[in-house]
C-alpha cells in the first residue's frame, strides 16, 4: 500500500486482540496495515510466564507469545509498521489517520486495539520487582503464589475481586485499603467480609515492597497513626484499576466514564461505520489475553462483512 492509496483494514495497536484482527483480515483478504503503537506486543510484552493461554500446555513467556502471534500475522501478509497513530478523522465515509512520523493515511475500516495500562502505585520497589512477585492480575499470576501470603492494594472492586480470587489460593490475603471504607459495590465488600482469610488493613498504604530479587514482604503505614510496620508475603498485588489507552477516539467515539470503548451489543462495532473495537481498550470487564484475541477475531469479521456490505470486497 503506498501513502496514496486507501487501505481496506488498518489496525491501531497491536497485543492479542490487534495480532489476531491481522491474522483474520489478511487470510480474508484485506491486506491489513498494522501499527504496532507505543509497545509492540501490549502488556504480555511484560509478562513472564503465560499458562492460562490455550495451546501452551507448558507455558509460554509473554514476549515469546507476542512474537509468534506476529510471525502468524505477517504469514498472512499483514504489513506491520512499529510506530504510532497520534491523530484520526472518522468524518467521512473513508477514514483518516496521521501518524507520528505526520504520514496522512486513509482507510475503509479501522480496528481499534489500543488495550489498557494498568495503575501503579508509582514505588521504585514496585517497578523493580514487577514480574518478581508484582503484578496486577490476580487471574494471570496468583496460581504461582498457592500456599503463600500475598497483599493486595485497593478498595474498589477490581481489588475485591482480586483478593477473593487469591483467597481460594492463599492461606492469607492482605488487603490494603486506604481509607476507612471500601470504594468497592456492596455485593463484592460483602463476599470480602465473608471470606475468613482476606484480612482488611483499613487506612493502609504500602509504603515499600521488600526484597531484592522476589518481593519478602511489604512495609506499610497507618495514614491515620502514622504506625509502620511489616507484613511477610510473597506477592504484591496492585488493584487499583486500569487506564485504556483510548485518549486518541475521546473526540469521536462513545466511551463509559473510566475510558472503555462502547460497542454495539453482539459486535464490535462502535457508532461509527466501519470503525470497530477490540481487546482490553474495549472489555474492562475480562482484561484476559484469550478474550482479548477473541475479540480481535470478531472485529475482523465485522470489518470483512461492513466491506462486502458496502461492496467494497
Amino acid at each position: 500500500m503506498t501513502n496514496n492509496d486507501k487501505a481496506l483494514c488498518l489496525i491501531i495497536g497491536s497485543g492479542p486482540a490487534g495480532y489476531t484482527a491481522a491474522i483474520y483480515a489478511a487470510r480474508a483478504g484485506l491486506k491489513p496495515v498494522l501499527y504496532t503503537g507505543q509497545e509492540p506486543g501490549g502488556q504480555l510484552m511484560i509478562t513472564t510466564d503465560v499458562e492460562n493461554y490455550p495451546g501452551f500446555p507448558d507455558g509460554v513467556l509473554g514476549p515469546e507469545m507476542m512474537d509468534l502471534f506476529r510471525k502468524q500475522a505477517e504469514r498472512f501478509g499483514t504489513d506491520i509498521r512499529m510506530e504510532m497513530i497520534t491523530k484520526v478523522d472518522f468524518t467521512g465515509p473513508v477514514h483518516k489517520v496521521w501518524t507520528e512520523s505526520g504520514t496522512e493515511l486513509e482507510a475503509h475500516t479501522i480496528i481499534i486495539s489500543t488495550g489498557a495500562s494498568a495503575k501503579w502505585l508509582g514505588l521504585e520497589s514496585e517497578k523493580r520487582l514487577t514480574n518478581q512477585g508484582v503484578s496486577a492480575c490476580a487471574v494471570c499470576d496468583g496460581f504461582f503464589f498457592r500456599g503463600m501470603e500475598v497483599a493486595v492494594v485497593g478498595g474498589g472492586d477490581t481489588a475485591a475481586e482480586e483478593a477473593t480470587y487469591l483467597s481460594k489460593l492463599c492461606p492469607k490475603v492482605h488487603l490494603l485499603v486506604r481509607r476507612d471504607e471500601m470504594r468497592a459495590s456492596k455485593i463484592m465488600q460483602e463476599r470480602v467480609n465473608k471470606t475468613e482469610n482476606i484480612i482488611v488493613h483499613w487506612n493502609t498504604e504500602a509504603e515499600e515492597i521488600l526484597g531484592n530479587d522476589a518481593v519478602e514482604g511489604v512495609r506499610i503505614k497507618n495514614n491515620k497513626t502514622g504506625e509502620i510496620s511489616t507484613i511477610d508475603v510473597k506477592g504484591f498485588f496492585v488493584a487499583i484499576g486500569h487506564k485504556p489507552n483510548t485518549d486518541l477516539f475521546k473526540d469521536w467515539l462513545d466511551m463509559d466514564d473510566t475510558g472503555y470503548l462502547i460497542t454495539k451489543p453482539d459486535s464490535s462495532r462502535t457508532k461509527i461505520e466501519g470503525v470497530f473495537a477490540s481487546g482490553d481498550a474495549q472489555d474492562k470487564i475480562y482484561r484476559q489475553a484469550v478474550t482479548a484475541a477473541g475479540t480481535g477475531c470478531m472485529a475482523a469479521l465485522d470489518a470483512e462483512r461492513y466491506l462486502t456490505e458496502k461492496g467494497i470486497i
